[in-house]
């Protein structure tokens, strides 16, 4: 009996498994690196989610195959509240090496799966040249701890690039801020950006885990990333310049010793350094718009397209009635207004719904604004809702651009309770009953009535003084209290170092958000961007001059306890190194959250300005 069990269990438990199996859909798909070098392998990955027969890759001319293809099989399952699933991963390598420069593509493979054929994404890929003739591949580290000056600046660079130098006013222009390097760089932050003067700004939201990948600059493969994108719409015409950016890197960097031992050949040891780096300033020419601007026009730039609609072209006296516009297109689109609509006086008007659906790409801000128009004629007759205008200025075309919407007609049929309106083109006549409005005659007070007698005037008196001295000192106390606090808002580095802990605890409230996500890498860069922030702020250094000896002797200077100031110290050390402790874990990450919210709780109480 229990072997019959068993194995009625175990059916059940594959046919579960067989079913769960059967509804994931079958993805075949292949990658490889969008860049690649001349003469250097790199490989190409052909994964199934199920087990498939018959695979057949395509001719891959220009490439020569080194090796491959190597096929690799992986398998889970689990049982989750008595419901049990499976999954399967096979995977197909071939190691490639391109043959000639240039960008090609690898046509779609095919495999079988259960006798149906399913066929894998083609992919592109841009092939490199090599290295010029002498150049290094490595950023020249030398000497036994090779610091950020042993790093050539041609080794490791930041481009600031823009999509296009020589726009009009409101046109979208891409800035990007990419990495170009030689050396094992850890990560890159930007430090201090530019304030964008004359630009209204839009950021582009960057993936957390970048790849790097290949271009070839000046005869040498670079390994690149985009560190930074934003969209910037001018607000004035002329010649503007946009300010360098700062960013800090950490790269890795191997230490050169004299071998001690036999075993010092097989075991290599990393320092990681920093290295400011510099992206430079840049220069965009904004043109003026031209003069002939129509009547409807209101500051939107790009391409766009119109429509709208009516709910109901007949109702009722009473009944509401809706007309939506639908704007479409790619440009300023956070500078839409509404189109103006006139309707008949005798509708009675609703503030417009607007739902905006934007979306921020590398090409600009594109999407839907939709304006929904709630009205309710009131009497019957025929109207027309007249047609609404939206202007915009085209950049492809360099002409100013006129969409119209249709106009409706719209009959109004006598509704309940409005039986005598009486109706005259799209006038109206409503009759009502003769209402008493009140008495014709009032008659003259002959009761007893009491005298009262008349008040002496205010001005003059102390009372009438008092208003007038009153008022006149508040407003002098506002005065002196709201000129003092200008003085203070003038004053940059006090208003720092008051909102010092303000934003040291906003950021580490994000960090405290990333420590519950178990997020290790970007919790300590959390703390460590809040940590230096509070400090730059509340002892009023720059961030150019803001180094742990001058972070100490500021603070030995204001009296700090020496304990205190190791804390600090601590904790920065522990940011920057944590990273790459292996045994990091929960408990160590929330010690160190605690750890800095007492230190700065401390710091607020000893260093009040």
């Amino acid at each position: 009996m229990k072997i019959k069990l068993a194995l009625l269990s175990l059916f059940v438990l594959i046919f579960n498994s067989a079913f769960v199996f059967a509804d994931e859909p079958v993805r075949f798909t292949a990658s490889a690196p969008s860049t690649a070098i001349l003469d250097k392998p790199f490989q190409l990955v052909y994964s199934i989610n199920a087990n498939g027969r018959d695979m057949r890759a395509p001719e891959m001319t220009n490439f020569e195959v080194l090796a491959g293809p190597f096929e690799s099989h992986s398998s889970s399952m689990q049982i989750i509240n008595g419901k049990s699933s499976s999954s399967v991963s096979v995977s197909y390598t071939y190691t490639l090496q391109a043959q000639k420069t240039g960008t090609f593509t690898i046509p779609s493979a095919s495999i079988s799966v259960s006798g149906q054929k399913y066929t894998s994404n083609g992919v592109s890929i841009k092939v490199l040249p090599a290295d010029a003739a002498g150049s290094k591949s490595q950023g020249g580290q030398s000497g036994g701890n090779a610091g950020a000056q042993n790093i050539s600046n041609e080794n490791i660079f930041i481009r600031t690039s823009v999509s296009n130098a020589n726009v009009y006013e409101q046109e979208a222009v891409l800035v990007t801020y990419k990495l170009y390097t030689l050396a094992d760089v850890v990560q890159c932050v930007n430090k201090k950006m530019p304030d964008f003067n004359g630009f209204m700004k839009q950021d582009i939201e960057q993936t957390q885990n970048k790849q790097f990948s290949y271009e070839n600059f000046n005869g040498r493969n670079y390994g690149t990333v985009v560190l930074y994108q934003v969209l910037l719409y001018p607000q004035r015409s002329g010649v503007i310049q946009i300010e360098k950016a700062n960013f800090e890197a950490v790269v890795r960097v191997q230490n050169r010793t004299t071998a001690r031992s036999i075993f010092d050949d097989f075991f290599d040891s990393y320092t990681n350094v920093s290295k400011s780096i510099v992206a430079p300033a840049t220069k965009i020419t904004v043109n003026s718009l031209p003069a002939n601007k129509p009547a409807s026009f209101k500051g939107t730039v790009g391409r766009f397209t119109l429509n709208s609609s009516i709910s109901s072209q007949e109702v009722k006296a009473n009944e509401a009635v809706t007309v939506k516009i639908n704007i479409a297109g790619t440009g300023n689109m956070k500078l839409i207004k509404n189109p103006d609509i006139k309707f008949p006086e005798s509708f009675e008007m609703y503030d417009p719904k607007v739902n905006n659906n934007f979306k921020t790409t590398t090409t600009g801000v594109s999407g839907t604004k939709t304006i929904e128009y709630l009205f309710i004629p009131r009497h019957s007759g025929d109207f027309e809702i007249p047609s609404a205008e939206f202007s915009y200025f085209d950049v492809k075309e360099k002409t100013y651009k006129t969409l119209r919407t249709p106009a409706y007609k719209l009959q109004v049929l006598k509704g309940e309770g409005n039986e005598s309106a009486t109706v005259v083109g799209s006038s109206y006549i409503d009759k009502q009953d003769v209402k008493q409005l009140g008495k014709d005659i009032r008659y003259i007070q002959t009761e007893k009535f009491d005298l009262l007698k008349e008040e002496e005037p205010i001005f003059g008196t102390i009372t009438g003084w008092l208003m007038y001295l009153i008022p006149l000192l508040i407003s002098l106390a506002l005065f002196i209290v709201f000129r003092k606090q200008a003085k203070d808002n003038a004053n940059l580095d006090l208003m720092k170092t008051r909102k010092a802990n303000k934003v040291a605890v906003k950021r580490l409230k994000l960090a405290q958000k990333l420590l519950k996500e178990g997020k290790k890498d970007s919790f300590y860069e959390e703390v460590l961007k809040a940590v230096w922030t509070y400090l730059s702020d509340k002892l009023s250094i720059s961030s150019a001059s803001l180094t742990k000896d001058r972070v100490v002797d500021e603070l030995t200077t204001r009296g700090v306890d020496e304990v205190l100031i190791n804390q600090f110290t601590a904790i920065l050390n522990t940011c920057e190194f944590a990273r790459y402790a292996p045994n990091s874990g929960q408990q160590e990450m929330g010690n160190l959250y605690a750890e800095t919210m007492e230190a700065i709780s401390q710091l607020e109480e000893l260093v009040k300005k």
